[in-house]
C-alpha cells in the first residue's frame, strides 16, 4: 500500500452501488487516487478516493498559491497534480438540481423501491432498528386520513408507533383498532349518525 487512502463522497448520490464503491476505494499502487466520471466524462472530485500523501502536498501547493487559505477554492483545483485513475460510469451520478432529484425519485419509483429505501433511510437517520410492517401502518394511516381528516394519518402513525414502543402493543392490533375507531368516527359523522 502507497499510504491512507481518504475517502469523498458527497450526499447526493442515490445510485453509487457497493461494486463501484470497491473500485473506488482500491487504487492501483501507480496512482494517487480514484476518481469517478459522469455520463458526459466530466470528473467528480467528490466522489474520489486520494491518497493522503499526494493530497496534502496538492493541498499545501494550493495554499501556498493562495496567501495560506483554501477557503472558496473548488476541490477540482487539485486535480491536475494527481495521478488518477479515472472510472466511467453510465448516466448521472450524483443529484445537482431539482430536475436531478426528480429524475433519480422518478428511478428509484420505477423499481419499486422507494419506499423500502425512504424507510431503511429513516431508521439510519433515527438509529433503530426494526422491522415495520409498512401495509399495517399505510391502513392505519389510510383508516385516519379518510375516517377523520388528512392531518390525522401522520399523527396517528406516530401514536401508533409510540404505544408499540412504550407499551409493546403489537402493531397490527392497534392498526386494527384504530382502523375500527376512525370507521366508528366517520358514522358519527355521516347525516344521521351517532351523537
Amino acid at each position: 500500500s502507497a499510504g491512507p487512502v481518504v475517502l469523498l463522497l458527497a450526499t447526493d448520490l442515490p445510485f453509487l452501488d457497493p461494486a463501484l464503491l470497491r473500485d473506488l476505494t482500491t487504487p492501483p499502487p501507480d496512482a494517487d487516487g480514484v476518481i469517478l466520471t459522469d455520463g458526459e466524462g466530466r470528473d467528480q472530485p467528490l466522489t474520489a478516493a486520494y491518497r493522503s500523501g499526494p493530497l496534502r502536498r496538492e493541498l499545501d501547493r494550493l495554499r501556498a498559491e493562495h496567501g495560506g487559505a483554501l477557503t472558496g477554492l473548488p476541490l477540482r483545483r487539485l486535480l491536475p497534480g494527481l495521478r488518477l485513475r479515472r472510472i466511467a460510469t453510465n448516466g448521472p451520478l450524483d443529484c445537482d438540481t431539482w430536475a436531478d432529484i426528480a429524475a433519480a425519485r422518478a428511478r428509484i419509483s420505477d423499481h419499486g423501491r422507494v419506499l423500502e429505501e425512504w424507510l431503511a433511510a429513516v431508521k439510519a437517520e433515527l438509529d433503530i432498528d426494526t422491522d415495520v410492517d409498512t401495509g399495517v401502518l399505510l391502513d392505519a394511516a389510510r383508516d385516519a386520513a379518510h375516517g377523520v381528516a388528512r392531518p390525522a394519518a401522520p399523527l396517528t402513525t406516530y401514536l401508533l408507533g409510540y404505544a408499540a414502543a412504550r407499551n409493546g402493543t403489537d402493531p397490527a392490533t392497534a392498526a386494527r383498532a384504530i382502523g375500527e375507531l376512525a370507521a366508528r368516527w366517520q358514522a358519527e359523522a355521516a347525516p344521521g349518525g351517532a351523537a
